[in-house]
């Protein structure tokens, strides 16, 4: 009797293990283990342009206290975008920061210079653009731009999906990856999907992070509001659905087989 329910929990066990497949979790795994330094040169990638709706952070400085009072300023508004201000509407984040709102036609509202167009410029063409602009009215200005909310979505088959965020432009899908608690042992590595949404086109494109190459692909750098979504393994969404489609069956199986075992 006992060697019968041994069969019939071998062969439940057997069913569910068929659901699993061989899947390799090992991040570029391509590159050759006898080499203990690798060297490449980076592929020059423009970055990601400042587009409507950023939010920026300027700072300038000068020789003059007066002057730096005077450009460093911006709008008051709170860090997260749209979310953010309505959370602060309804009194649940006072978290704010002054910033200046690069508006739908891409403009910025400077002082002194006015309306300042850009849009489509780097952090570092801005910050050259500005300190050109600048230099009619201050003797040897000093630039900064950076984000106040840049951030990528990470969704999927990660350990925690979420919003993440950064404080400049400077960041990868690896970061993005870690930050999001890094894929599940049933995110396929090898199929990773980046949604980018710029000057009006939405471009999807599918990374596979077994490659080393993947350290070449325009997308291996991520820009402002990408979103990665990480594709679960056939073998959880079978799994999954077995388990439900059966769970009454194997319940019954498995207290049956009890219940003879301890007679």
């Amino acid at each position: 009797m006992r060697i019968s329910i041994y069969c019939i929990l071998l062969v439940l066990m057997s069913s569910s293990c068929t659901l699993l497949r061989t899947r390799n979790i090992v991040y570029f795994s391509d590159l050759p283990k006898d080499k203990p330094i690798i060297t490449e040169q980076i592929s020059q990638d423009k970055g990601p342009v400042i587009k409507p709706e950023d939010l920026l952070s300027i700072s300038v400085v000068t020789l003059n206290p007066e002057s730096n009072m005077l450009f460093n300023t911006g709008v008051l508004l709170p860090v997260g975008g749209s979310t953010g201000m309505r959370q602060q509407q309804q009194g649940g984040n006072n978290d704010a920061t002054q910033g200046y709102l690069v508006d739908d036609q891409g403009y910025i509202e400077f002082p002194v210079l006015g309306r300042v167009k850009v849009a489509g410029l780097t952090r570092e063409e801005a910050n050259n653009k500005l300190t050109a602009d600048l230099q009619e009215y201050l003797q040897e200005p000093i630039v900064k731009v950076r984000y106040l909310n840049f951030r990528v979505t990470v969704i999927g088959e990660v350990s925690n999906p979420s919003v993440v965020t950064a404080m400049d432009d400077n960041m990868n899908i690896i970061e993005a990856l870690g930050m999001a608690g890094d894929l599940t042992l049933y995110g396929k590595r090898e199929d990773v999907l980046v949604i980018r949404e710029e000057n009006g086109t939405r471009t999807m494109a599918r990374l596979n992070l077994n490659d080393s190459n993947v350290f070449k692909s325009p997308y291996f750098n991520l820009h402002q509001n990408d979103v990665i979504y990480v594709e679960p393994d056939k073998a959880k969404v079978a799994g999954t659905g077995f388990v439900r489609r059966n769970w009454g069956f194997a319940v019954g199986i498995v207290s049956t087989a009890l219940f003879l075992f301890v007679r």
